[in-house]
């Protein structure tokens, strides 16, 4: 049977070469193909969508390493303190974030220098502090305006792990955090190493929170995490940190959780002044009132009859009051003071509030006694 198979063959390509061509064996998927000339093709394979490919590898964010060594960075880092910190950024026009008190002290043991091909961040002697977010970004400009690139953004969480300095460290040794119903709030005791175990505690009565992960969770970039606050949070409060190579515990920052229910918008305000009749010679005021929320600033600006001709004594000021049921409102005032009233004072008296959210204007009128 082999050797009539063999014979069949070998006739077939002596008498009919062009059909006997075809008898060939189909080549699998993925194997080279032999073109005309035997030059070689290569597979070509699907490229990988850049979001597809994921994110560290396509990172832009680098630790620059001993010996000119590279360490492509991904969701967080640990370190040593002390050591210099050197981070690159791939790009030839590239913006930085860091942990925002390195600004606010204008620290100079951080630097940022722009070169050809890439941005480097150098920072000195490097402290539980410094613990926080780190990130870059691709800067596109367009003549003079100019964007960061959300497709082009790496960002890495470093801990400088010190074991003697269990939470990061903050200049507010009182921390007001305000709960509101409407979003969560945050009881922000972050800590210098992911495996520190940590527990939240009120002061009175004293007791330590459940923390069930989903009303309040713990994040050790951020702190303990209340979803749904009401005023049954509100208190002093505390974290504690246990270490695995000390046996006394650590204590954090105080927390004060105060509840707000003030909507969110312009200023409400009022104005009212001492009388809305004088006689001349009379010293009377007008007060400008908004009530909002605690942290939110409010300015004042005035119009009035004899403004640019006539002095008058302005003075604001703000604080917190509570209203309704362990509810804390912030009450923001400014108050004209006219002393020896003239013709020129009578007529309307206006103040303009303003707040990130917009303005809000109220006015009243003095009139003359007589």
């Amino acid at each position: 049977m082999k050797l009539w198979l063999f014979f069949t063959l070998e006739h077939c390509a002596l008498v009919y070469p062009g059909v006997c061509q075809q008898v060939k064996r189909k080549k699998e998927a993925g194997e080279n193909r032999i073109r005309p000339g035997r030059r070689r093709v290569k597979v070509r394979y699907p490229k990988v969508k850049e979001k597809e490919a994921g994110s560290k590898g396509q990172s832009i964010l680098t630790q620059v390493l001993d010996k000119g060594r590279f360490l492509r960075l991904g969701e967080s880092l640990s370190l040593n303190p002390g050591k210099t910190l050197e981070l690159r950024c791939k790009g030839t026009n590239i913006g930085w974030a860091y942990p925002s008190y390195l600004d606010t002290f204008n620290d100079n043991r951080l630097s940022i220098k722009q070169h050809e091909r890439y941005s480097q961040l150098i920072l000195t002697s490097p402290s539980a502090a410094d613990t926080g977010d780190y990130s870059c970004w691709v800067v596109l400009c367009d003549g003079e305006e100019c964007a960061k690139d959300g497709e082009s953004t790496s960002a890495t969480y470093i801990y400088f792990t010190d074991k003697d300095e269990l939470f990061v460290p903050s200049a507010i040794h009182f921390e007001i955090i305000y709960l509101r119903p409407d979003k969560p709030a945050t009881v922000p005791c972050r800590v210098t190493n992911p495996k520190i175990k940590v527990s939240l505690h009120r002061e009175v009565p004293a007791e330590e929170i459940t923390v069930d992960g989903t009303q309040i969770s713990y994040n050790p970039t951020k702190g303990f995490i209340i979803q749904n606050p009401s005023p049954e949070h509100k208190g002093a409060y505390y974290c504690k940190a246990n270490s695995t190579t000390k046996t006394t515990p650590q204590i954090s920052t105080k927390y004060q959780l105060l509840y707000v229910e003030v909507p969110s918008g312009p200023p409400f305000a009022t104005i009212e002044a001492s009388s809305n009749t004088v006689s001349g010679g009379d010293i009377f005021n007008v007060t400008c009132t908004v009530l909002g929320e605690p942290e939110m600033n409010v300015s004042f600006s005035w119009r009035y009859p004899g403004q640019g001709q006539r002095p008058v004594n302005i003075q604001d000021s703000w604080r917190l009051i509570n209203r309704g049921v362990g509810h804390t409102t912030r009450i923001s005032q400014s108050v004209m003071i006219v002393d020896d009233v003239e013709t020129i004072d009578y007529e309307k008296y206006i103040c303009s509030t303003k707040n990130k959210h917009g303005e809000t204007l109220v006015a009243t009128t003095l009139k003359s006694h007589e």
